[in-house]
């Protein structure tokens, strides 16, 4: 089971159970983290009896089962409920996964939820990503150019270089490779982690861009790009199926290549 960020000196208690209506008859617990750093609290296991055939297939489903008619209090993040935007990323059974599209019958036994590893939370199933998005920002992740536009068209690409923009572009930022890499719980103040690193090979890749340099010296740190160990939590646990630490073997050869 990964672990997440707790306030010093606190433990997780169980908290209450939400018994499933009368007569149910195809019942599944889902144990949930609550946490609200302004109560002043420890954080604890809320548990909600569910009747699997008033709910939806996902564990979204359930979490917004839970909320609307449960207990209103539950926070947690979701919006498009396709895998598109990645606002329901946590960890669910222990995987860093999106919770629109994790399957309830895929989960064994009682369902455990909770906020993305090595976090810090906002409230409940929300972590807190001002830092994760500060570092994307830090890549600078737009089209840079020195010659002007074409006036009459878009900038053109062959096919083949278009094509080594897949498994890049389809990256939604859901933070649950970087969360559930070891060395960004360790070094996340310097090292970019998986998806940041990720994203920045996209911008490298592209044949419209004219700051490969740039972009590349950026990187050239002990920390910013190295502490990448290839332990594969990234590629293993991403919700699209992408493949972070290539990318980032894909960066570490291009730095060398240039040298």
């Amino acid at each position: 089971m990964a672990e997440f960020t707790l306030p010093a000196n606190s433990v997780i208690k169980s908290g209450k159970t939400w018994a499933a209506p009368a007569g149910a008859t195809r019942v599944k617990n889902f144990r949930v983290y609550r946490y609200d750093p302004d109560s002043g609290e420890n954080p604890r296991w809320d548990t909600y009896q569910i009747d699997l055939d008033q709910c939806g297939p996902m564990v979204l489903d359930a979490l917004l089962k839970i909320k609307n008619e449960i207990d209103p209090t539950l926070t947690f993040r979701r919006s498009c409920r396709e895998g598109i935007c990645g606002s329901c990323s946590m960890n669910i059974d222990g995987t860093n996964t999106l919770a629109c599209i994790k399957a309830i019958d895929a989960c064994e036994g009682d369902v455990q939820i909770s906020p993305l590893p090595h976090m810090e939370v906002v409230k409940d199933l929300i972590p807190d990503l001002t830092h994760f998005y500060a570092q994307y920002a830090s890549i600078k992740p737009w089209m840079q150019t020195q010659t002007p536009a074409p006036p009459d068209r878009e900038r053109l690409q062959s096919p083949e270089d278009r094509k080594k923009l897949d498994n890049h572009y389809e990256c939604i930022l859901c933070a649950c490779c970087s969360t559930s890499c070891p060395s960004y719980w360790w070094n996340s103040d310097r090292y970019l982690g998986p998806a940041i690193l990720l994203q920045a090979n996209r911008w490298v890749v592209d044949s419209r861009d004219e700051a490969t340099g740039e972009r590349l010296d950026n990187l050239e740190d002990p920390f910013r790009l190295y502490r990448c160990h290839t332990i594969m939590n990234c590629t293993n646990t991403c919700p699209k199926g992408l493949n972070p630490a290539k990318s980032i073997a894909e960066l570490k050869k291009k730095m060398i290549e240039r040298r």
